[in-house]
């Protein structure tokens, strides 16, 4: 399957179309909202990789529905080292079928639900996983 085409904004309000994912492969992350213990620890994951996946020619972003300012602070707050988009009224997620009814501490609401697509070179998604397990998300996704 390829990544549909998208138009989101980054946390300083730059633009990412999947143009920007086009010749390198690419770490797509659906995750809930920024500053939650999960989604923290994720974030940290991958930027504690991050050279590593840089080494294999990887790129990482992450995306949610928080806005600009959530992102930056989220940034800040954790020293994550690579960008997060916006995904204003979930639009890609709901392409990907991401964005879902879901059950939290028993309660249904509609969210994204934690997923991470590897993305090819020419935009081909060459792996998902859906309701990732933060743990081993690196080793599950590249196959170490």
């Amino acid at each position: 399957m390829k990544l549909p085409a998208f138009k989101m904004t980054d946390q300083n309000g730059n633009i990412i179309t999947e143009e920007a994912l086009k010749g390198k492969r690419t770490i797509l992350y659906f995750y809930p909202r920024d500053n939650t213990p999960t989604c923290t620890t994720q974030a940290v994951d991958f930027t504690n990789h991050l050279e590593e996946l840089r080494q294999q020619g990887i790129q990482v972003y992450g995306v949610n529905g928080d806005s600009m300012k959530k992102h930056q602070n989220f940034i800040a707050k954790h020293d994550i080292g690579f960008d997060l988009l916006v995904d204003e009224d979930y639009k890609l997620a709901k392409e990907l079928d991401i964005y879902k009814m879901k059950k939290v501490f028993g309660k249904e609401s509609m969210g994204i639900v934690r997923t991470t697509l590897l993305v090819g070179q020419d935009l081909q998604i060459e792996k998902r996983i859906d309701n990732v397990k933060v743990k081993n998300q690196l080793t599950e996704l590249l196959d170490k």
